[in-house]
């Protein structure tokens, strides 16, 4: 059985972008994912709906788009790098601004980060 980033659309266990939702199309029986890869997971799915119902012309939506998509490739794949998270959280906190409407979702794509460790701490490196 090919594994998770392998896998065609229409195979069992597939994953798929409808919109900005990503649907899974089956899963596979037998098959253990981790915790915290779903909770990106779900938490990114949650952002990527609610940017894109936002009315709000962002000059750099795009650019967000693109870095949830990663953020959901990441997941799908197994244990992501954290730095890489980090940084595509950062652009996505950039791209989207202050936009009070996406905040609640946005932390909660942080907070699914934060599961995978490294935190950084306050005040700056040691």
């Amino acid at each position: 059985m090919p594994d998770d980033h392998t896998r065609r659309r229409g195979a069992p266990g597939a994953w798929s972008v409808e919109g900005a939702a990503v649907v899974e199309d089956r899963r596979v029986a037998g098959t253990e994912e981790d915790p915290r890869a779903a909770e990106l997971r779900r938490t990114v799915a949650r952002l990527r709906r609610e940017l894109a119902a936002h009315p709000a012309d962002l000059p750099d939506r795009a650019i967000a788009d693109d870095e949830l998509a990663a953020l959901d490739a990441m997941a799908c794949e197994g244990v992501p790098e954290v730095p890489r998270l980090r940084r595509a959280l950062l652009l996505i906190a950039g791209a989207l601004g202050s936009v009070s409407a996406l905040a609640p979702a946005l932390r909660g794509v942080r907070a699914a980060i934060d599961l995978f460790g490294d935190v950084p701490q306050a005040g700056g490196r040691d």
